[in-house]
């Protein structure tokens, strides 16, 4: 029996799980962290944090698969997008990394769109315009603001990068992950001249472009060492997040949503070809398949239920350290004790921003109608409710584009929320299932890429059909879609004219 290694480099946790050649988890774990955010609009962490959890999280994974180290012939990586390393000539690091959500280049996004036009953007990256989350408006306010930082960076890494780079000593980086730094060129698949130029980057400090999947090289004996492997494990550029969880739950042809709802939510419907949005709204990205794109959206998602949960259910969180019943449980029985709508009770789930299709990078979250009859279990339903509309703005800008969705598929953490999941359904009357391969539906694409490069599957298409089986199903209760297309309309109002409030 041959085995693969897929690690999701989430963020916040990163999850290892081993599987067999059947696609079987026979070994998993899970290494928390938390973000550090020196102000309302900076994220960051240390890259030893992420180092220490990629090391934790690998061998307790081995551990429980109970396999010895050298039976692992791949590994694959799936990693957040956006989070940006500054590496000197040495290649030590030279600051934390800023995370994805960070927010403080705002003015250097509107500069850069200033500059090249917001349609040139658009057209050349697949995205709808500058945003202070991409990598190069993070880049353009370490120049403008940390001017010593950017000179002495001899490389500008994503999270993924960094880690091949640790492992196999090589700068390499996929199609899939550079989508939104926005100096890579969706028709060329190559580094943009004219963004690199605006920001004064060469290529030199960039890793070598390859396609999703990509063998890198066998791990170097140094990394073997350091991070408990076989000298023979080949490792693997994976893709993004979304598009490795996209594979891990059989999202490999048109018709099928995959939603994804961790930190932030995530949408992915796939595409033969790209697809820019005449309205300028959604976004398209290279998915983890070689030649396949994929309408992809993202904005606030469990993040907001985690903040819930850190600021208001100290309760729920003892319970679950005295007894092991899980906190995320027991908001989830305080939900299906209210009636949908929460009784009135509106939220915008905005609390880092919200993005495509209603982008706005200072959108803040919003509490509407609340009275002394709300209590705490109508604050986390709605959340969920307001997560939800979030959701049907994505699938409705989806299908504004002629891409046809028959059913969503739901992973990461809000598919263990059968509350969660229920309201989904019946704000979008589609089934909404949960798959098998749910929990680690991300690392097990990671692991399908992998696996594929080493030879131990021949197809990705064919391996995560084959691997994708349904657990459970949520049928629309079409009582209960009235309530809920009225409060998307109530969302979208709201986006609008609480906009200005925002920027204050």
């Amino acid at each position: 029996m041959k085995y693969v290694l897929g690690i999701d480099i989430g963020t916040t946790a990163i999850k290892a799980a081993v599987f067999d050649e059947t696609g079987r988890d026979v070994g998993s774990h899970t290494c928390e962290y938390t973000l550090l955010t020196p102000s309302p609009v900076q994220v960051e962490l240390d890259a030893r944090t992420y180092v220490n959890a990629f090391k934790t999280a690998l061998s307790n994974a081995i551990g429980k698969a109970k396999i010895a180290r050298n039976e692992i012939v791949s590994l694959g990586i799936s990693a957040q997008g956006e989070t940006l390393f500054c590496l000197d000539d040495q290649a030590e690091v030279l600051r934390p990394a800023i995370v994805w959500m960070d927010n403080r280049a705002t003015e250097e996004a509107s500069w850069i769109e200033s500059k090249l036009g917001r349609e040139l953007v658009h057209q050349t990256t697949g995205q709808v315009g500058m945003s202070a989350t991409w990598p190069a408006s993070k880049i353009l306010w370490i120049k403008n603001n940390e001017p010593e930082i950017f000179a002495r960076t001899s490389k500008f890494l994503l999270i993924e990068d960094y880690f091949i780079y640790l492992l196999t000593g090589q700068f390499a980086s996929e199609d899939s992950l550079l989508c939104s730094t926005m100096y890579w060129d969706i028709t060329t698949r190559e580094y943009w001249p004219a963004m690199l130029d605006l920001l004064g980057v060469s290529q030199s400090q960039l890793p070598e472009i390859h396609h999703p999947g990509s063998a890198i090289s066998k791990i170097t004996s140094q990394a073997a060492n350091e991070f408990g492997l076989g000298s023979d494990t080949l490792i693997c550029l994976g893709a993004l997040d979304q598009a490795c969880g996209a594979i891990g739950v059989g999202n490999v042809r048109p018709g099928i949503f995959s939603e994804s709802t961790g930190a932030a939510l995530a949408s992915v419907a796939m595409t033969d070809q790209p697809v820019i949005d005449p309205a300028g709204q959604m976004p398209c990205f290279a998915s983890g398949i070689p030649g396949v794109y994929m309408v992809h959206a993202y904005s606030t998602g469990g993040m907001a239920i985690r903040w819930f949960r850190d600021a208001f259910c100290a309760s729920e969180m003892d319970v679950e350290r005295s007894s092991g019943l899980n906190a995320y449980a027991l908001i989830d029985c305080q939900v299906e004790s209210v009636e949908p709508g929460s009784a009135g009770l509106r939220v915008l789930p905005h609390l880092q921003g919200s993005g495509p299709p209603d982008t706005d990078c200072l959108a803040k979250g919003v509490f509407l109608n609340v009275t002394l009859a709300h209590s705490k279990a109508h604050f986390a339903r709605g959340i969920m409710e307001g997560v939800s509309m979030v959701l049907l703005r994505m699938l409705e800008a989806t299908r504004s584009l002629g891409v046809d969705v028959e059913e969503i598929r739901s992973l990461s953490g809000g598919a263990k929320s059968r509350a969660w999941c229920q309201i989904k359904a019946n704000a979008s009357g589609l089934p909404v299932r949960t798959m098998k391969t749910t929990d680690v539906a991300a690392s097990l694409g990671a692991a399908i890429l992998a696996g594929i490069a080493a030879g131990v599957w021949s197809s990705v298409a064919d391996t995560a059909s084959r691997f994708a089986e349904y657990d459970l199903e949520y049928t629309p209760e079409p009582q209960h879609k009235p309530l809920y297309t009225a409060m998307l309309g109530e969302y979208k109002l709201l986006m609008k004219e609480l906009a200005p409030s925002f920027k204050r």
